[in-house]
């Protein structure tokens, strides 16, 4: 192994080891290997856009260098593209992202450092102790795009939208906020479907087949998104207002 073969080795174990230290990244987070930059982004920027949930939470203004208008959440960014895309075109929102795998919060630090983006912050860990954590009524919007589906029935109480999940939201979303959804996997669009309907919190924003066939607008997709449309997998988008 080359000296810098070694210190990259050095740096991407560190870097990880900080991360966990930080975030307390939660599940399954093995991946690809980072690369020399992405380690030295998860070990110098995470760090200063990473939210600190140990202790109570700040006023939302205090999250951010400026004021935002709104704050909004997305759940479970992958590699961030929509995120990214989501802050840059609402520039005067503040935006969560959350992302238990330490290569997707490598990618979408890359993506931040690039672009400058300023009204990012992440948490790297269990996005149910996020909710616990946020003010009530505190966000506009929550998102959760292409989640896990957990496929297997015996995994079912590992999916996100659960009950105890949906009730959390609803006491951290303002009134007339959203809760959006897309997923490729029938099975747990359906499971979403069916919990939130049953849910008093939220209603459903649906009137014509194409509400939930189609995009939202503004929508972007998501690397894992083209990838199920080029294998012929449709995706159900699902909207929910806060009452």
């Amino acid at each position: 192994m080359s000296a810098a073969e070694h210190d990259s080795e050095q740096r991407t174990s560190s870097a990880s080891e900080g991360a966990r230290q930080a975030g307390s990244f939660f599940g399954r987070r093995k991946g690809h290997k980072l690369r020399a930059h992405q380690a030295d982004l998860i070990e110098h920027l995470l760090p200063h856009l990473a939210l600190n949930i140990a202790g109570p939470p700040p006023d939302v203004a205090e999250l951010f260098d400026s004021a935002r208008s709104a704050l909004r959440l997305e759940i479970g960014f992958g590699g961030g593209e929509h995120l990214v895309a989501e802050a840059m075109t609402f520039p005067d929102t503040g935006f969560i992202g959350c992302e238990p795998y330490v290569n997707g919060m490598a990618k979408i630090l890359t993506q931040i450092e690039a672009h400058n983006i300023g009204n990012i912050r992440l948490l790297a860990g269990d996005a149910a102790e996020l909710l616990a954590w946020l003010p009530p009524q505190s966000l506009a919007r929550i998102d959760l795009i292409h989640p896990d589906p957990w496929p297997k029935r015996r995994h079912w109480k590992r999916r996100f939208v659960q009950d105890a999940t949906i009730a959390a939201m609803a006491r951290v979303v303002k009134a007339g906020g959203e809760f959006r959804f897309a997923s490729d996997i029938d099975d747990y669009a359906n499971w979403t479907l069916a919990h939130m309907l049953r849910s008093p919190d939220f209603e459903w924003i649906a009137e014509h087949a194409d509400d939930w066939r189609l995009p939202w607008a503004g929508f972007t997709k998501t690397r894992y998104g083209q990838k199920a449309e080029r294998e012929g997998r449709k995706a159900t988008y699902l909207r929910f207002r806060r009452v």
